[in-house]
């Protein structure tokens, strides 16, 4: 007779193949999406959607198989270390799953599939009420989808456990309020200083000469090419696998710190996808950590290495041979860094308003989802909070509540992820900080490797064996807080704008 033990093995072993297929059918649908933001032709939405749709049903199908209930419930407590870890995050996701009907799991994907196309056509028509109807919908499903997972719960905070499981709202709304009380007092600071940041761009730049640049920032950075693409979209982001992890940009004729910063950004994002473990693909020891640690690599890339002084003594000589742009290291970092009292959008912001752009989004989100607020409401309202929070009021929807693509996703919980992310970024900066004696020097130097290696030591190399709160404190040593970001915050733009 096998031993409790053999069982137990052969059990996890068929158990993990299941998952592992489960996960082989995401990650397509991954690059289904993808291929639409990015290659796919104009005219290839109505095929798409029924592609995604079919593919996030059968994602459901095996994450909601009664025979992975079965290996769950054998296998919780039966086994110990990294397999545990396996467990517990396949039993979370399948618990989540199997109470939301197959049926609205459908919907949900067909309705976001065809909500894109529109919202592109609502944003460059700057016309809200183009969107109107989809976005109605989505919030509608989303509702139902909450309510499926459960009904006596606040909807918002079951759909923020999509993208941030372990942290609960109660946190997260204290965090948010922390930031929301703190910045204006710096921003007000920023805004009443005399002075005056340089800004050594004063023309437009040839796309084809900002993808060069770009491109010689992911090879500086170490990017691994072999393993990852660039191309633009509409709204940079990054996808992938440890194996094919790729990145977009967008270029703006007249700013293109916008394509540095971005890109940069998602290669935070992509460094982070590339650094997990081979051996552990569809697994969840082979997947990232959730939205906050992942918005903490992209920023970490993006504001303590790109927007840093010592980047760009190393990198400033690349913008004169790409660009023919002759300035100092000083009158870069001040032109990546300046606060832009009337910039409108979020992908552009600088590292104080960003967090305001957050908090506007995350209370509208909410307030939709609880049913406090009507979608028709939401370009008075979103206008509203831009003057209250940030003193400017978009003149037009594209560059107001229609310029993010996450809600045409029906992503709703998601943007709080990239404040914590942002505070989290901080965080691990002090921490590398007191690891390393010299960093500036070494980001002066382009000497990236082992700031990338730290972080595949400490975050990457672990993908989901512990919650988020564990990972922070094995990471930094200490729980996720906005303390570290607002020292950090107070310490650089008091020097950039002398206060």
């Amino acid at each position: 007779m096998a031993s409790k033990e053999t069982t137990d093995s052969e059990a996890y072993e068929a158990f993990l193949d299941h998952v592992r297929q489960y996960n082989y059918v995401g990650d397509a649908a991954g690059v289904l999406s993808w291929d639409q933001q990015v290659m796919m032709p104009d005219e290839g939405t109505p095929a798409r959607s029924k592609q995604s749709s079919t593919l996030s049903t059968l994602e459901h199908e095996l994450l909601t198989d009664d025979q992975l209930a079965e290996w769950l419930d054998e296998l919780d407590g039966s086994v110990s270390g990294e397999r545990q870890a396996v467990v517990r995050e396949i039993k979370r996701e399948h618990e989540r799953a199997s109470e939301v009907p197959e049926a609205l799991v459908e919907q949900l994907s067909e309705v976001s599939s065809n909500a894109m196309p529109v919202w592109e056509e609502a944003k460059a028509e700057s016309d809200f009420s183009k969107f109107e109807e989809p976005l109605e919908e989505l919030v509608e499903l989303r509702r139902e989808y909450a309510a499926e997972i459960d009904p006596d719960r606040d909807p918002y905070e079951v759909l923020v456990e999509d993208y941030e499981p372990y942290l609960d709202i109660e946190t997260i709304e204290e965090i948010l309020g922390e930031l929301k009380s703190e910045l204006p007092a710096l921003i007000e600071q920023v805004s009443e200083s005399d002075a005056e940041l340089a800004d050594p761009f004063d023309g437009e730049y040839d796309e084809s000469d900002q993808e060069a640049l770009v491109r010689e920032a992911l090879d500086e950075l170490g990017y691994d090419w072999s393993r990852g693409r660039l191309d633009t979209a509409p709204h940079p982001f990054s996808t992938g696998t440890q194996f094919d992890a790729r990145v977009t940009t967008r270029f703006s004729p007249d700013d293109p710190l916008d394509a540095v910063g971005s890109t940069i950004h998602e290669f935070g994002h992509a460094r982070y996808t590339l650094g997990l473990p081979d051996e552990e693909y569809g697994t969840p020891l082979g997947e990232s950590r959730d939205m906050t640690v992942h918005e903490s690599q992209s920023r970490f890339w993006e504001n303590h290495v790109g927007r840093t002084l010592p980047f760009w003594r190393y990198f400033g000589s690349a913008v004169e041979d790409h660009l023919g742009v002759d300035a100092s290291a000083r009158e870069f970092y001040e032109a990546a860094n300046e606060v832009y009292e009337d910039n409108l959008i979020r992908v552009e912001a600088d590292e104080l308003t960003y967090h305001m752009h957050i908090v506007l989004r995350f209370e509208i989100e909410r307030d939709l989802i609880r049913g406090d607020l009507e979608v028709s409401e939401v370009p008075q309202v979103w206008n509203e909070k831009m003057e209250e929070y940030l003193g400017v009021v978009p003149e037009e929807d594209r560059n107001g509540c229609l310029q993010d693509i996450h809600w045409t996703y029906g992503n709703f919980g998601y943007f709080p992820t990239y404040s914590l992310g942002s505070l989290l970024a901080a965080q691990i900066d002090a921490t590398i900080r007191s690891e390393f004696d010299d960093l500036d020097g070494m980001i002066e130097r382009g000497e990236f490797d082992p700031i990338a290696g730290w972080l595949t030591e400490e975050i990457h190399q672990h993908g989901c064996r512990y919650t988020t709160p564990e990972l922070i404190e094995r990471a930094t040593g200490e729980e996720l807080s906005a303390s570290h970001f607002l020292e950090y915050a107070e310490d650089k733009y008091g020097d950039l704008y002398g206060f």
